[in-house]
């Protein structure tokens, strides 16, 4: 009954700040206008990552005093760093949404926070061998995964930020799997636990405005904070990066893709397009809803397959979500290029 608790009041807290949040857009003119490559067809507030983080901030102040949280695997300091860490998200973030920052100016504070966390101590000490064992990192190796990880991981969700309730469904799903995988190698109630039950409860109180037709949005900081908290929980419950990986794989390997198609058309990879995979999905017919459903159900049903394999098994199912995305790739491209 105790998990039910942070899950809660998270969703609570996130329940009631999302709306003072989005009155705030609105008084300061903080808001997403409709542009052409946009889908949104009325002005639509941002800053829903601030209330995201805020439940989150809140909720793990609240369980880290009660000390539900530190234990042999986190440290003060590892909370400390991931709180700061996300404050400058979303201090960036922020700044983004109101200014329009041009991508190289987005750039340092990902870097900035992705460091806070391996200063901390958060570091890919090992990961699981699919032949047997596990493969051990150096301490500098350890570090630099563990930074460059984070960062692909909030690349990953910024670019999946395309449709409305997308990135904060896959995020809550995620954070479930997590903490699923946790039970089976933490002691109970850990903190790894704990941190993945917030953010789940953050981010389900929040998609509730985010949910298409969209009241708010995530805007710039929330969706790379869900990133960063994906990533950073992977590390810490065990450096689970092959359940990460599946969790996020269709929108990693469409990150891939559309990259590889925009170098090959000499466009540059900062420049926004409509060829990520969930555009395409509703070029082909689908409705706003079943394409964010659609892509929940794969974030799922690869999610949860994870729990039940070895290493190996993982590798194997890798292969697989690999092989469903150039099927998805196929059909659904061609007949856009008749």
């Amino acid at each position: 009954m105790f998990y039910f608790v942070p899950l809660l009041i998270a969703f609570t807290i996130s329940l009631v700040l999302t709306p003072l949040v989005r009155k705030i857009a609105l008084l300061t003119r903080i808001i997403d206008a409709p542009v052409a490559r946009k889908i949104h067809k009325k002005p639509t507030p941002l800053l829903g990552g601030v209330a995201l983080f805020l439940s989150f901030f809140i909720t793990t102040v609240i369980f880290w005093i009660f000390g539900y949280i530190t234990d042999s695997k986190i440290s003060d300091i590892n909370i400390i760093a991931i709180l700061a860490g996300g404050f400058v998200l979303i201090i960036g973030g922020l700044l983004d949404d109101k200014y329009n920052f041009k991508p190289y100016q987005q750039i340092p504070f990902p870097i900035i926070a992705a460091g806070i966390i391996v200063f901390s101590g958060i570091k890919i000490q090992f990961i699981s061998n699919p032949l047997g064992g596990i493969l051990e990192f150096s301490l500098l190796a350890g570090i630099l995964l563990a930074f460059f990880w984070i960062l692909g991981m909030i690349y990953t969700t910024k670019l999946l930020d395309g449709l409305d309730g997308l990135v904060t469904g896959v995020t809550t799903i995620g954070a479930f799997i997590i903490f699923a995988v946790s039970l089976f190698w933490d002691v109970p109630s850990s903190g790894t636990s704990v941190l993945a039950l917030i953010l789940a409860g953050a981010s389900l109180g929040f998609l509730i405005f985010n949910w298409h037709p969209a009241k708010i949005f995530l805007g710039e900081g929330g969706s790379v904070f869900c990133g960063f908290m994906l990533g950073t929980l992977a590390i810490i419950s065990g450096s689970k990066i092959a359940t990460a990986l599946l969790i996020l794989g269709i929108p990693i390997l469409d990150v891939f893709w559309v990259i590889a198609n925009r170098i090959w058309q000499g466009k540059s990879i900062a420049k926004g397009d409509n060829k990520h995979l969930h555009f395409r999905l509703l070029d082909i017919g689908l409705s706003h809803r079943q394409t964010v459903i659609f892509l929940y159900f794969l974030t799922a049903a690869f999610g949860v397959t994870s729990l039940f394999l070895h290493s190996k098994g993982k590798i194997i199912a890798l292969g697989i979500l690999a092989a469903v995305m150039i099927i998805l790739a196929r059909v659904i491209c061609t007949p856009i290029l008749r």
